[in-house]
């Protein structure tokens, strides 16, 4: 009798360690794992004051309007191997140093254009005075373009690391929902386009300032390894060093602004593994 009962408990220690085994998660941002992403953006901008400062002049145009410019959609700018950073686009690698939490290094290629449909307020001085007379009661109309065109289109480079921590709220077997948040800091290296009172255009790539963010997400998660992501990111730029024109006077442009920006793109997760 002993022994009937003995081979039982074995058998039946068999059978429930084969029920407690199978079942295994998928976690796919599990420590040593890997994210490569790629999305597009679009960002809102807060007005900003801009500061002009070199040999005869030193002024500030207050309040100036700003949006992004958006490349129109069409398959072979979008995913051409040559063309696809013509868009709006982000790119980062996000390395998990522990389970669910993730440095990210990344490049955020935003497009910042001043709005030419507005008249804003002028205040220092201007010793040109054909330019000096284009200022009329304290403001400067800019919709002739003969004063100023001013933009960051290839583009506000914010090249910037950062850190997120995920959590799961839905998890199915082949899919999974995570909603993660977090915070960047980083450099900014636009290529400012700007024609500034008849100097020559300057267009050049240029270490001109830092930035901050906020992101929150969510992560779709589809067969271990496919990442659907939508972001949103709350952030701060300041840029103290912008390059006016081609000449080796030392004239420049300054100015600082928030913005909010929406990510949407596709990742894929390597090196994901199981555990119990």
């Amino acid at each position: 009798m002993k022994k009937i009962i003995a081979v039982g408990l074995l058998l039946s220690n068999f059978v429930f360690g084969q029920v407690t085994t199978e079942k295994k998660d998928i976690n796919p941002f599990k420590k040593g794992s890997v994210m490569a992403f790629w999305g597009w953006n679009h960002a809102k901008y807060s007005k900003s004051d801009i500061h002009f400062k070199g040999d005869g002049y030193d002024f500030q145009l207050n309040d100036v309007v700003a949006n992004d410019r958006q490349t129109k959609f069409d398959w072979g700018t979008y995913f051409n191997p040559g063309s696809i950073t013509i868009p709006q686009v982000n790119y980062r690698i996000t390395y998990f140093p522990k389970d669910n939490f993730g440095i990210t290094l990344g490049m955020d290629h935003m497009k910042y254009v001043m709005d030419q449909n507005q008249t804003v307020n002028f205040k220092g001085h201007i010793n040109d005075p054909k330019y000096a007379g284009m200022v009329s009661n304290g403001t400067v109309d800019l919709r002739g373009e003969d004063f100023l065109t001013f933009e960051h289109t290839d583009g506000l480079n914010y090249i910037n690391i950062g850190a997120q921590k995920y959590h799961n709220v839905l998890d199915k077997k082949n899919i999974d929902v995570f909603v993660s948040y977090g915070g960047g800091i980083g450099a900014l290296l636009p290529k400012s386009n700007v024609r500034l009172m008849g100097n020559e255009r300057s267009d050049r790539f240029h270490l001109a300032g830092f930035g901050t963010d906020i992101r929150a997400a969510v992560s779709v998660v589809a067969v271990k390894h496919i990442v659907l992501q939508a972001e949103g990111k709350l952030g701060y730029i300041n840029l103290p060093d912008i390059k006016t024109t081609l000449n080796n006077k030392p004239d420049k442009a300054s100015q600082d602004f928030v913005y909010a920006q929406f990510n949407f793109g596709i990742g894929y997760t390597f090196n994901t593994k199981k555990y119990n």
